[in-house]
């Protein structure tokens, strides 16, 4: 029987969720499968991935053929890189004490990046939510000079005595007309 790791998706219209599971290849993407090895979601970030190792592990040197996803996601969590060296230590390549030092150094600076990438996601976000804080804050003062310079009674000019305007002779007639 030709197995395949693949997903199957779950969850509701535009928010999929994945269980990562081990099918018969003729079976439907959804339908019946032997085992479930663990689950993926994309609408986090990053991607949030649980997976049982050794179970993957096992099902990938039984000859279980991954699907592209599911091969993207046993990659990141080192499940082909443990079967690598497996088939090196097979080989007689080096021995297995070897192969369980270069994993734990290629999951050690595996962790360090993806905390870095969290940290850096994480401040470039701060860094976001500041910038838009100060622009509303400047914005808001805007406003406000526009409202206190519309709401600032304006003083009208009231000519003196010595600088009133001598009447013109359409005052003049302007006033007649009032008047009778």
């Amino acid at each position: 029987m030709a197995t395949k790791i693949r997903l199957q998706r779950q969850g509701k219209k535009g928010k999929p969720f994945y269980h990562v599971v081990v099918a018969d290849a003729r079976a439907p993407r959804d339908g019946k499968f032997i085992e479930r090895l663990g689950s993926y979601n994309p609408n986090t970030n990053p991607a949030t991935i649980v997976l049982d190792f050794e179970k993957a592990l096992d099902w990938m040197i039984k000859g279980a053929q991954p699907t592209d996803t599911a091969r993207t996601i046993l990659s990141d969590k080192g499940v082909l890189y443990k079967k690598h060296l497996l088939g090196g230590v097979k080989k007689g390549a080096f021995d297995e004490a070897r192969a369980e030092e270069l994993f734990a150094g290629w999951t050690e600076s595996k962790s360090a990046k993806v905390e870095g990438a969290k940290t850096g996601l994480a401040q470039s976000k701060e860094e976001a939510k500041k910038s838009a804080l100060a622009a509303e804050a400047k914005k808001k003062e805007e406003r406000a000079a526009a409202i206190a310079a519309k709401n600032a009674p304006v003083a009208e000019e009231v000519p003196t005595e010595d600088e009133a305007p001598e009447a013109t002779d359409t005052d003049a007639a302007a006033s007649e007309e009032t008047e009778g």
